[in-house]
């Protein structure tokens, strides 16, 4: 891993939801919570066109204050890219997105190292300290990490470390286990992308890591075969032994429907499995999308309205399951 630029600074649904333990704004700033007060209202969305988004309307439903997309990448060719990486979409900044912020109403983010870059986080760090305490991130990184890159990481917002199964760039699979042990201690999760058979193919792996495991977009189940993939399996007995999460995101990945009906099926089982282990995540700039086929983001988020219907269940969804997973 390069040198870091650091400033441095189950089957049940709960009745029970957590308050949130911390107030942040759109402009990054963080703010504790006073004993006592009341939570803020969350800001009002504002209709407008964001780059890589279609539509420039707001969501259809009113999201809770602290609302968290945990699933983003940032994208800027002054970084230079992995020699060996395949996925190099055009530039997504930190200004951005927070178009995409104020046009859903979001004020918490999770930034994702995307393969392009491979185990250089630098782009990664430099976004973190842009966004500020409101936002996290997920890194990549690989076996040869001291434990003092890690420190920096963690001081700089980082809460995991991702393998993307589908662009393996600067890592491989079986650095898996070890890079969980290290990673255990500081609290954080490793985060796996690939599809259903890639995922089911080192399923005994991940059953046996020493940290949390998040699944990006819902585990990949391909459609139309979805829960009766045997993948569906896996990810039930991770979720039932309190070890899996899942990130309702990236639903066109896999869908044959165009209203994404099919893939909403995944989604209600995954909700229905473990409400408290559920995040939502918009997957702009949508990466693996053509610049002309862009999803329109605030109809991504309007899934969400149709899979957890219930205010309730979409504040564990959107703000208190992210305060725990993130450390917010």
């Amino acid at each position: 891993m390069k040198p870091l630029p650091i400033d441095t600074s189950r089957r049940r649904f709960v009745a029970a939801l957590g308050g949130a333990a911390s107030l942040a704004g759109l402009s990054g700033c963080a703010v504790s919570a006073a004993p006592g007060q009341p939570t803020p209202q969350p800001p009002q969305p504002r209709p407008t066109t964001v780059p890589h988004s279609a539509g420039a309307e707001v969501p259809r439903f009113a999201l809770p204050a602290l609302a968290c997309d945990c699933h983003h990448h940032i994208y800027d060719r002054r970084y230079p890219a992995h020699p060996s990486a395949t996925l190099l979409p055009d530039d997504a900044s930190v200004a951005d997105y927070r178009l995409l912020q104020q046009r859903l109403g979001l004020q918490r983010n999770v930034v994702v190292q995307p393969s392009t870059y491979g185990t250089d986080n630098r782009l990664l760090v430099d976004a973190l300290q842009a966004f500020g305490p409101a936002a996290r991130g997920v890194a990549v990184v690989d076996t040869g990490v001291s434990d003092a890159q890690l420190r920096e990481l963690h001081a700089a917002g980082v809460r995991g470390i991702r393998f993307n199964l589908s662009f393996l760039v600067g890592i491989t699979a079986d650095m898996m286990e070890p890079l969980a042990q290290r990673i255990a201690p500081l609290g954080w999760h490793l985060q796996v992308n690939g599809n259903a058979d890639r995922l089911l193919a080192v399923g005994d792996t991940l059953q046996r890591l020493a940290c949390p495991v998040v699944f990006d977009h819902m585990g990949q189940l391909p459609q139309p075969q979805g829960l009766k993939h045997p993948a569906f399996a896996l990810y039930a007995r991770l979720l039932d032994g309190g070890q899996a999460w899942f990130k309702l995101s990236g639903a066109y990945l896999t869908s044959k429907r165009p209203d994404l009906s099919d893939v909403g099926v995944v989604a209600r089982a995954l909700i229905g499995l473990a409400p408290e282990r559920m995040v939502w995540g918009s997957d702009w700039p949508h990466p693996t999308k053509k610049a002309n086929d862009k999803p329109d983001d605030a109809a991504v988020l309007n899934l969400l309205d149709d899979w957890a219907p219930t205010a309730a269940i979409r504040q564990r969804i959107l703000v208190d399951n992210p305060a725990k997973l993130y450390g917010y």
